[in-house]
């Protein structure tokens, strides 16, 4: 089950977060929305509305997920990049993926959307600073300073994590 829930294991957070690490990740960004959508563009309602995993949620809520998420990644390094240190704002992912536009909407709006905003933020990341990577926010459901470093990082396993998911269903259905 533990597989299923986390196909790619979680984030580690290297000790020392390399200039090459920030460069992998952010091609990690750069190139998601493209391979998400070549991967789901083909599924049919049925199989968008199939759990990756018995008490997952459905491909489309996957789809919608990481739009959501990562819109409210955006806003939190423009917070960084701007504030001294912000305290960001959590939100409540469980509840945002049971709402009617995570449950049934087309997902072209999310893949758009993700191209839009990975396409904003790819631009922004590349021409940042040392010092710009290094500032930080506060997140508060854990309580501790994250540095627009490590959140590139957590963004980029977060693209591959809920890709596997979705990869990881096409697998096990013979939908591939």
């Amino acid at each position: 089950m533990d597989h299923l829930r986390y196909p790619i294991g979680k984030f580690d957070v290297p000790q020392q977060i390399t200039e090459n690490h920030v460069k992998d990740w952010i091609e990690v960004l750069e190139f998601f929305p493209t391979r998400l959508e070549n991967l789901v563009k083909n599924l049919n309602e049925e199989q968008l509305d199939t759990p990756y995993r018995n008490g997952g949620w459905t491909v489309r809520q996957v789809v919608h997920h990481c739009s959501d998420s990562h819109h409210n990644s955006y806003l939190r390094f423009k917070w960084a990049l701007t504030e001294d240190t912000p305290t960001i704002k959590a939100y409540f992912e469980k509840n945002w993926a049971e709402l009617i536009d995570a449950k049934h909407a087309p997902i072209d709006m999310s893949l758009d959307h993700l191209k839009a905003i990975h396409s904003k933020l790819v631009y922004l990341l590349k021409r940042l600073s040392e010092e710009q990577l290094n500032r930080k926010f506060i997140h508060p459901e854990k309580n501790s300073e994250v540095s627009l470093k490590q959140n590139i990082g957590q963004y980029a396993w977060h693209s591959n994590h809920h890709y596997a998911h979705i990869e990881e269903l096409l697998k096990r259905k013979n939908w591939l």
